[in-house]
């Protein structure tokens, strides 16, 4: 699929107070055949917001980094298992790659964690949020798109 690489004048045809209605328009118009790569949902009033999941301590820290070192030593281990013939065979590599991966993961993880001295002993998701969403489309085909969307309220 193409896109050009400029945008031409777009016109605000409906403004939202959440993301989900905004897609639910876009999705409406869809359905009907509106050309929708001729629209955009652009938010406004954007904001960081950085949802605490909980206390982070060395050992949790530790744990987490173990999960993630045995996944990514278990996926060292398939792929050496799988291209090459070791004496230990394939479950020993298997093996091998799981218990290496979850130590050094435990390892760094723990370090990382320690080396901040207290100054971050939380963990957090953080994610952009929007006041408003706005739904436009080009200048064009923008009363084609408000008459739709008369339908949908």
């Amino acid at each position: 699929m193409e896109q050009s690489s400029s945008v031409g004048a777009r016109t605000t045809v409906a403004t939202y107070d959440n993301y989900r209605d905004a897609e639910r328009a876009v999705d409406f118009l869809s359905d009907r055949e509106f050309p929708v790569e001729r629209a955009a949902i652009v938010g406004s009033g954007l904001k960081t917001v950085e949802q605490i999941a909980g206390r982070l301590t060395t050992a949790r820290a530790a744990l987490a980094g173990a999960g993630q070192g045995a996944v990514t030593g278990l996926f060292f281990g398939l792929l050496i298992g799988f291209f090459f013939t070791i004496e230990e065979g394939f479950f020993g590599i298997l093996l091998y790659g799981l218990v290496a991966g979850a130590l050094f993961g435990a390892t760094f993880g723990a370090v990382g964690q320690a080396m901040q001295r207290g100054r971050r002993d939380f963990a957090s998701i953080q994610s952009m949020q929007a006041a408003t969403y706005e739904l436009q489309v080009d200048h064009e085909v923008s009363a084609k798109a408000k008459q739709l969307l008369v339908e949908l309220d």
